[in-house]
């Protein structure tokens, strides 16, 4: 059992097993349809921008605006006819088939990856105080 907080905007399926054509299990269907669409959005948002994959130390209102911010880029980067290939690949995407869900690459994701493939730039330290 799962303890969630009761609130008002937040839906939760119902427990237990029910019959094919009920309305409980057509509801868990359907708030599981949902819940895969915002899981393969905020996947593809967090495996590129790596501010969302750790709690953000800001003032309590900026970080709405950084959420915010990465939501109009992903909305951009999907739209763009030039770089939604580069953004969001075919494949990328969790897609159901026959009524098995197949996951999209997105969850192969590692903390070394990125959605594009830039090279470390090499530095030289500086070795004392008038060098910085």
């Amino acid at each position: 059992m799962k303890a969630i907080a009761l609130n008002d905007n937040l839906m939760k399926p119902y427990s237990g097993i029910y019959q094919k054509s009920s309305n409980e299990r057509i509801f868990n269907y359907r708030l599981s349809q949902a819940r895969r669409v915002v899981q393969n959005a905020f996947g593809i948002c967090s495996s590129i921008f790596r501010v969302l994959r750790k709690p953000m130390l800001l003032k309590p209102d900026a970080p709405q605006l950084v959420v915010m911010a990465c939501v109009y880029l992903h909305n951009f980067l999907r739209k763009s006819k030039t770089l939604k290939n580069v953004y969001c690949p075919e494949g990328a995407l969790d897609i159901e088939v026959d009524g098995q869900v197949i996951s999209g690459t997105w969850r192969n994701d590692n903390e070394m990856s990125s959605a594009f493939n830039l090279k470390g730039v090499p530095r030289i330290s500086p070795t004392s105080d008038q060098e910085i």
